[in-house]
């Protein structure tokens, strides 16, 4: 086969993500071997931001342009933009236009549209756009996979990581809640603890129920909510990010388990 009968390796942006970065380096990795096994030419801003998506929930758009305007600077050239994370993938992809509205700068609202329109959450894009139907990883347990809300909703996420995992040849198993919210909502959890609180506990309950030997997703927020209350339960359910699970990558200790950091 001759280089122009080649197809062009599409050009993909990682964002890591603030809570990949601090708290879960082994799951961006992991994303980028996936990336990488899909043939896709992957680079990772140096200079990328935070999406703004904590100060937009709260209201402060001041801030949230602020943080975010370097972020758009750092994708521009990039043909799609791969984001470890639903809650994330659905801010640049749903609400970053509307950050950048009534900006006084409008080439700051155009670069928004660009982005909005070439971002994908991480299995969405191995699984629609890459055609990704194997990867690396293989695991035999049983694996429980949460679904959260702006993964579901905002991302159409649900059937793409759970035929990963099964292609993988784990025993996936639906939650019998899976499309509630874990509680944990970003900044919801600390304006609202006590219901949080309750949330995460029957969710961690439903989880428990099922007897999986992993419990997986793809936003830290849920994974960290969710595996804090777990392990005060005295719960032997391992946690992890879908990535690292995909990628094969399992050296790093479970979510939750106090030798994580």
């Amino acid at each position: 086969m001759t280089a122009l009968n080649q197809k062009k390796s599409p050009k993909v942006g990682l964002f890591v993500t603030c809570l990949i970065d601090a708290m879960r380096p082994s799951a961006g990795m992991a994303a980028l071997k996936l990336l990488e096994d899909a043939g896709c030419q992957v680079i990772v801003p140096e200079n990328q931001s935070c999406c703004g998506q904590p100060a937009w929930n709260s209201g402060d758009i001041a801030s949230a342009q602020a943080v975010a305007i370097p972020f758009l600077n750092s994708f521009e050239d990039c043909d799609y933009v791969v984001v470890p994370s639903g809650s994330c993938s659905g801010m640049l992809a749903h609400h970053l236009v509307d950050l950048f509205e009534n900006s006084n700068d409008p080439l700051y609202r155009q670069q928004a549209v660009k982005i909005a329109a070439k971002t994908y959450e991480l299995t969405s894009f191995l699984v629609d756009v890459m055609g990704v139907k194997n990867v690396a990883g293989s695991y035999q347990g049983r694996v429980a996979y949460h679904d959260s809300c702006s993964s579901l909703r905002e991302m159409k996420v649900k059937d793409q990581p759970r035929a990963l995992l099964k292609s993988m040849g784990a025993d996936v198993v639906d939650l019998e809640k899976a499309d509630t919210c874990c509680g944990f909502g970003g900044t919801f959890a600390v304006k609202y603890g006590d219901i949080s609180g309750a949330m995460v506990d029957d969710k961690a309950a439903d989880v428990t129920a099922q007897s999986p030997d992993l419990l997986v997703a793809g936003d830290m927020g849920c994974l960290m909510n969710i595996a804090g209350r777990l392990s005060r339960r005295g719960s032997s359910i391992a946690v992890r990010h879908v990535a690292e699970v995909l990628a094969g990558d399992m050296t790093a200790p479970p979510i939750g388990s106090g030798d994580d950091q």
